[in-house]
This record gives structure tokens, C-alpha cells and sequence, in this order.
């Protein structure tokens, strides 16, 4: 038995393997049945979120939608806010992408920068719940971050794992928050298995992106907030960048939701964007192959957010675009890197590599006929350009912008001007 409170609106978990279903109070991560693949989904009385949900107040946060995650209703909830990030319309976006509406969900306005944000503040409040000392995850940077950011301010002790590959910036984010950082000289799912390996050992609460379920319910409240945020209105397609596959299987999840307390008559189709170099998901969904079989792919990306060789929440990621009749495409990495001043320079939108990688995705998609011209967009720019600063200066160097190198000379400077012709 797993201490807890119980949670009357939380009905169980359901293997998506094999269908079984447990009580939350007698598992805690996977189906025993199926181990690390034995991805579990929580179930919930709708009735009693659909009334809940009804009553609570427009706060500016994900707490929003407690109405929809698991966690008790009197539970304290992390002081950081978290959430209410801002949707913005973006028509000259919109022209360069080759469609009449984009908005972009700019989730690099979290606390720690990420939407990963969401996720690890409902898994500081499922620890606290088995009072759990410490809380641990494998991250190539903005999950390690978000985690520390929102230990750092609940106060509770955490352990990251994070492969020696990963930006500079996340890295410092991690020292900062006070973390304790294991940084592996290997991959992110080596990362990921000692993470899981030293958990179990130690008895910590495991945030691992999927392994742990509840990750799912946390990142899902970013569609729930487009969805209000659009007048309760859904978009024709919604365009995720793809690693783990978790925010992808969130954004399918809180579609679910609202489909199931009668919010919502239809959904939006899902359009999963992944580096050509880190592939794992565009290549068994072109091929009908089964996630649960198929060996780890290559993993090479600049876009290290979304670099995994074996997406954990593989499951529920495919399951995302198959359920909407959405489509995976992948993009190069000097495309991803394009995409970065791109959203600049037109939005004002500052997006790191994973983050521009599904507007590039878009690009993409418009290109294949994927999505049509007519058809009204949203994309998840899910990490701040601040978090590689190095992949970002690649980007805006091979776009040809550079900076003027001159003397302390006001006519120095007017030269420049008349020859730019910006003087008014």
C-alpha cells in the first residue's frame, strides 16, 4: 500500500498495454505486469470534474484546471506560478508558415523557462503525498531544470541526472537551484536508466517522464489553457515538438478530458515534429511498426530537448497522432536552427532549438499538404532561446545577422545607417 490521500475524482490506472486497471493506493509508477513499457493512464470520475471544474475560479496558473490532475483538492501547491502562459497571435508567423491563422503558446514565460514546469510541480506534490525526501529525474536539461526550480521552492532535497551532452546554460540552472547533478559521461536514456536504477535503490520519487503517469496529467493543462484561452474554441491542428513524447501524450490527454465532460464535440489534429536525427517516432509511424517491439533509434540532434533513442512515453505519443488523424514529420537540424530567428524576428517569440523545431515542423507539414493554407494553428514553443545560447547564435549566424563591428564615431555610425537606409 502507497500512503497517500485518496483522491475520490482519481478512478485508477490504466495499463496501456494490457488494459488492467489498479487502485492509485496499490501501484506507484508502471504496470508490474509489463515493467518500464507497462505505461499507466490515470482514469477519473468525470462527473466530479466536470462539477468541480465547473465552480473553480479563473486563477492565472495551471491550478486553474486542479479540477483535472491528481492531486488532492486542499493539497498546497508549489509557490512558483506556473502556467497562464501567454497565446499569441502571430499573422506574419502565420504568412512565413504558409497558413491564415497562428498562434503560439510561448511556454518559455515558466518560471524555469519550459513548459516542463507543469510536470514537475504535480511531482513535488505526488512526493510530498508518500512523503518522499527526495525526488530525482534523467533530463537533458529542462526537466532537470524545472524540477529543481520547483524543489528549490517547495524545499525538498533532489538528485538530477543529466547526460554530460547537455547545454551549458541548463546545466548552471541545475547548480543554481541548488540541485544535486549527476552528470553522465552518456546518453540521455543511459541518463534515464540509472535515474530509474538509483530511485529504486534509494527509495526516492521518481519523476521520469514516462515512467512516472502523473507527468502526463501536469504537462496537459497547456491545452486546456488554449482551449479557454481561444474563447473555448479548439484549433484544426496543433503542432508539438516529440522526445520523450510525453507533451504530446498530454496534449491527446487533456483532449480526452474535455471530450469526456462534454466540453468539446471534436478535436484538433496532432502534428508531432521530430529532428531527422532523433527519429524514433516518425520512423514507426511511417512504417505501422509496433513501439513496443521496435530497438532503440540514433539520437543526434542540436535539439537536445527532444533528443531520446527510445521515447519512454512512446505509447502514448503515437497514440496522440493516430487518435486526432495527425501526422509525425521530421525536420533537419539546420532547419530547427532556422526556425529560431525566424520566430524572433516576426513574433518577438525567443525559442530554443526543441521549441523552433515545431514551427520548422509546421513548415514542414504546409509543405506536404500535411496542413492546408486555410486551416487555424497552434504551436507549442516550449523552451526559452535563453537555454542554449550557443544553438541560438548558430542559428542567427547562418541566417547572415551579425552584428556591426565600429569605432566610437557618430559618423561611423551614419555611414552604416544611410547604407542600411534606416535613417527616417
Amino acid at each position: 500500500m502507497i500512503p497517500g490521500p485518496d483522491l475520490d475524482h482519481v478512478t485508477g490506472l490504466e495499463c496501456l498495454v494490457c488494459g488492467a486497471v489498479y487502485k492509485p493506493a496499490d501501484i506507484e509508477y508502471v504496470c508490474p505486469r509489463h515493467g518500464p513499457v507497462g505505461t499507466l493512464d490515470v482514469r477519473y470520475d468525470y462527473d466530479l470534474v466536470a462539477a468541480r471544474f465547473a465552480s473553480a475560479p479563473a486563477v492565472p496558473s495551471m491550478w486553474r484546471y486542479r479540477a483535472f490532475v491528481p492531486v488532492h483538492p486542499d493539497a498546497e501547491v508549489p509557490p512558483l506560478r506556473i502556467g497562464g502562459t501567454p497565446l499569441y497571435a502571430t499573422p506574419d508567423l502565420a504568412a512565413q508558415a504558409g497558413v491564415n491563422e497562428l498562434w503560439v503558446k510561448d511556454e518559455g514565460l515558466q518560471p524555469t523557462a519550459s513548459l516542463k514546469d507543469r510536470a514537475s510541480a504535480v511531482a513535488v506534490m505526488k512526493a510530498a503525498e508518500r512523503n518522499a525526501a527526495t525526488v530525482t529525474t534523467a533530463s537533458t536539461g529542462n526537466a532537470a531544470a524545472a524540477l529543481s526550480g520547483v524543489c528549490a521552492a517547495a524545499r525538498m532535497r533532489n538528485v538530477i541526472f543529466v547526460p554530460s551532452s547537455a547545454p551549458e546554460a541548463k546545466i548552471a540552472q541545475l547548480l543554481a537551484f541548488g540541485s544535486e547533478v549527476m552528470l553522465i559521461d552518456g546518453t540521455y536514456d543511459q541518463a534515464f536508466d540509472l535515474c530509474v536504477a538509483a530511485a529504486d535503490r534509494w527509495g526516492w520519487y521518481n519523476r521520469n517522464t514516462g515512467f512516472n503517469p502523473y507527468m502526463t496529467e501536469g504537462k496537459k493543462t497547456v491545452m486546456l489553457e488554449i482551449w479557454e484561452q481561444l474563447g473555448r474554441r479548439l484549433p484544426d491542428v496543433v503542432v508539438v515538438s516529440v522526445g520523450d513524447g510525453c507533451i504530446i501524450g498530454g496534449v491527446n490527454k487533456a483532449l480526452r478530458d474535455l471530450r469526456a465532460i462534454g466540453a468539446i464535440d471534436h478535436v484538433p489534429r496532432l502534428l508531432g515534429v521530430q529532428a531527422e536525427g532523433s527519429s524514433y517516432l516518425v520512423q514507426a509511424w511511417e512504417a505501422g511498426v509496433d513501439v513496443l517491439t521496435k530497438p532503440p533509434a540514433p539520437a543526434d540532434t542540436v535539439a537536445d530537448s527532444i533528443s531520446a533513442g527510445l521515447p519512454r512515453d512512446r505509447i502514448k505519443a503515437l497514440a496522440a497522432v493516430v487518435e486526432t488523424g495527425g501526422a509525425f514529420v521530421a525536420v533537419s537540424d539546420k532547419h530547427i536552427l532556422g526556425a529560431i530567428p525566424v520566430m524572433a524576428a516576426e513574433a518577438g517569440i525567443f525559442a530554443e532549438p526543441a521549441a523552433a523545431a515545431a514551427f520548422a515542423g509546421l513548415q514542414e507539414a504546409v509543405r506536404r499538404g500535411l496542413v492546408n493554407a486555410g486551416e487555424r494553428v497552434v504551436v507549442l514553443s516550449t523552451g526559452s532561446g535563453l537555454k542554449d545560447i550557443a544553438a541560438v547564435r548558430r542559428g542567427v549566424e547562418d541566417a547572415g545577422r551579425s552584428p556591426h563591428r565600429v569605432p566610437p564615431d557618430i559618423d561611423a555610425i551614419a555611414t552604416i545607417i544611410e547604407q542600411e537606409r534606416y535613417a527616417t
